[in-house]
C-alpha cells in the first residue's frame, strides 16, 4: 500500500509540472539542516513523480552535520540510531524551474519525515510549523518577511588574503568606497540583478527593491510582505540559492557571511513579523490617535526577555559576533524603539495598518525557519505572559543603560541557549539538542585550529 504523502504534496503537482515545463531534465532536491544548508541530491527528470509517490529515503544523519558536513554524534542522530533512512517528502508548492542553468533544471523543498509519517523534529521546517500551528491554536496568523543583506566578492582575494568586492559585471570597474544608496553604483552589477529577478520570477518570489548598502560590495534585497511566515522563510532561503547561482555565473562570489570585512559593516536578516486574527486584521496595529496596542507591547517584552538566550539562534557561527559592534547598525543590545535603527527591535514607520516589528538581531548566515520559530515562541510568551516591554529607547541605543545586554561572544552564547528551557520549548527539544550539539562541535573545531591570526599575532613576537 502507498503511504500517503504526509506533506500534503500530490502527484499531480508534478505531473501538471512536467507537463508545462518538457525541457527540464533534472531537479534538485533540497533539504535544509540547522546551519540551513541545502543537502540533498540530484534526480532526474523520470524520478520526480515517484518522490511524490513515495518520497525518498535519507540518512537521518543529514541533519545531524556541523558546517563542514562532518557528523556531530553528540546530536544522537547518527550511530545511536544506525544511521538509519527516514523519509524525505517534497513541500507543496516549492517545485519551481531554476533561471539560466544549463541543461535545464528545476528544484524542489523538502521535509524529513518518521517512516510512519510523523514530522522528524530535527527538521527547522517542522520547528517553525509547531509555533506556526500553537498561533492557530489561539485564532491568530503570523505574517512576515526577511531582509536579504549579502556581498558581492571577487573569487580572489587582496594581496593581503582579505576579501575585496567584486568588479562590476557590465565593464568590470571596481569601486572601494562605500556607495551606500548610490543608485550609478547599481548600474554595474545590472546584468546580474537582472537574472536574480528573473530567477525569482520564475520561483513566484516577489523581489522588490535593490539598494547599495553601507559597505563596499555590499547590497540589500527586499522582499514582498507575506501572509505566511513559511513562504516567507522559503522566500529567503530559495533568494539565497539564486543570487549565488547567477553570481556564479557571472563570475563573481555572493557572500553569505555575517561580517566577511572587519572595518565595514556586516550583512543582517532582520525578520519584519505581525499577527492577523481570524478576519485578517492585523493585531499590531493601534486604532487612529491612540497609542501603541498591548499585543504590540507585549510581544515586544516576550522578545526582549528570551533574547539573551536565543542569540545563538540569530547568530550561529563565530563570525556572526563580529557584526555586533557599537555604530554598526547591528544591535549589541535588547532596546526596542521607533523608528530607530540603532535597537534590537524597531517599530518601522508607516502606515498603521502594516504595524510590524522589526526584530534586527539576526545575521544573513542565520537559518530563517530557526529564526522564525525563535521569534515567534518570544512574541508568544510575552503575549500571554503581558511582559512589559519597557520604556522605548529614544536616540542612541548604544549608549542606552536601561538595555538589557546580550551574550558578549559565541561561546556565551552557546552556553546560554543549551541551559535554555524556553529555546527547548521553542525549537522543540530534539531540534533544540540537535541545534546546540552541533555549535558546541563547531565551537571545539574552532577553537583548536591554528590560524593565520596565531602567526601573525605571536609568531615573530614572543
Amino acid at each position: 500500500m502507498t503511504q500517503a504523502c504526509p506533506s500534503g504534496a500530490t502527484l499531480a503537482e508534478a505531473e501538471e509540472f512536467l507537463n508545462a515545463h518538457p525541457e527540464i531534465e533534472a531537479i534538485d532536491i533540497v533539504l535544509h539542516d540547522s546551519n540551513g544548508i541545502g543537502r540533498g541530491k540530484i534526480i532526474r527528470r523520470h524520478e520526480l513523480a515517484s518522490l511524490y509517490k513515495s518520497g525518498r529515503h535519507m540518512p537521518i544523519s543529514i541533519l545531524g552535520l556541523d558546517i563542514c558536513g562532518e557528523d556531530v554524534h553528540e546530536t544522537g542522530l547518527i550511530w545511536d540510531q544506525g544511521d538509519g533512512d527516514l523519509r524525505a517528502w517534497p513541500i507543496p508548492g516549492t517545485l519551481k524551474a531554476l533561471h539560466n542553468t544549463k541543461p535545464a533544471r528545476a528544484e524542489v523543498f523538502m521535509s524529513l519525515y518518521e517512516l510512519d509519517g510523523r514530522p522528524m523534529t530535527s527538521d527547522p521546517r517542522h520547528a517553525l510549523q509547531r509555533q506556526v500551528d500553537a498561533f492557530a491554536a489561539r485564532g491568530l496568523k503570523p505574517a512576515g518577511a526577511f531582509e536579504l543583506e549579502f556581498f558581492l566578492l571577487a573569487n580572489e582575494r587582496d594581496a593581503f588574503g582579505k576579501a575585496q568586492p567584486a568588479r562590476d559585471v557590465l565593464d568590470g570597474r571596481m569601486s572601494r568606497k562605500t556607495e551606500v544608496y548610490s543608485v550609478d553604483h547599481l548600474h554595474g552589477m545590472l546584468p546580474l540583478f537582472s537574472d536574480i529577478y528573473a530567477g525569482a520570477e520564475k520561483a513566484g518570489i516577489k523581489a522588490e527593491t535593490m539598494i547599495s548598502e553601507y559597505a563596499p560590495g555590499q547590497y540589500e534585497l527586499t522582499l514582498h510582505y507575506r501572509e505566511d511566515v513559511m513562504q516567507a522563510a522559503d522566500d529567503l532561503m530559495r533568494l539565497k540559492r539564486i543570487v549565488r547561482q547567477q553570481a556564479r555565473a557571472h563570475g563573481v562570489t555572493a557572500c553569505f557571511m555575517a561580517k566577511p570585512v572587519e572595518d565595514y559593516a556586516g550583512s543582517g536578516m532582520h525578520f519584519h513579523v505581525s499577527l492577523q486574527d481570524e478576519t485578517g486584521r492585523n493585531v499590531f496595529a493601534e486604532e487612529p490617535g491612540a497609542g501603541w496596542t498591548d499585543t504590540l507591547l507585549h510581544a515586544m517584552g516576550g522578545l526582549r526577555q528570551t533574547m539573551g538566550e536565543s542569540m545563538l539562534v540569530f547568530a550561529p557561527h563565530l563570525n556572526s559576533w563580529r557584526r555586533f559592534a557599537n555604530q554598526s547598525y547591528a544591535p549589541v543590545n535588547t532596546a526596542w524603539g521607533v523608528n530607530n535603527r540603532s535597537v534590537a527591535l524597531r517599530v518601522p514607520e508607516g502606515e498603521i495598518k502594516a504595524r510590524r516589528i522589526e526584530h534586527r538581531p539576526a545575521g544573513v548566515d542565520a537559518n530563517p525557519y530557526l529564526v522564525g520559530a525563535t521569534v515567534l515562541a518570544g512574541i508568544l510568551h510575552g503575549i500571554e505572559n503581558r511582559i512589559d516591554p519597557g520604556p522605548e529607547t529614544t536616540g542612541n541605543a548604544y549608549d542606552a543603560e536601561e538595555a538589557t545586554h546580550i551574550p558578549r561572544d559565541w561561546r556565551e552564547a552557546i552556553q546560554a541557549a543549551t541551559a535554555s528551557e524556553f529555546l527547548k520549548e521553542a525549537l522543540g527539544a530534539e531540534m533544540h539538542r540537535t541545534f546546540t550539539a552541533v555549535k558546541a562541535a563547531e565551537y571545539a573545531r574552532v577553537a583548536r585550529t591554528v590560524s593565520d591570526v596565531d602567526f601573525d599575532l605571536y609568531l615573530h613576537t614572543i
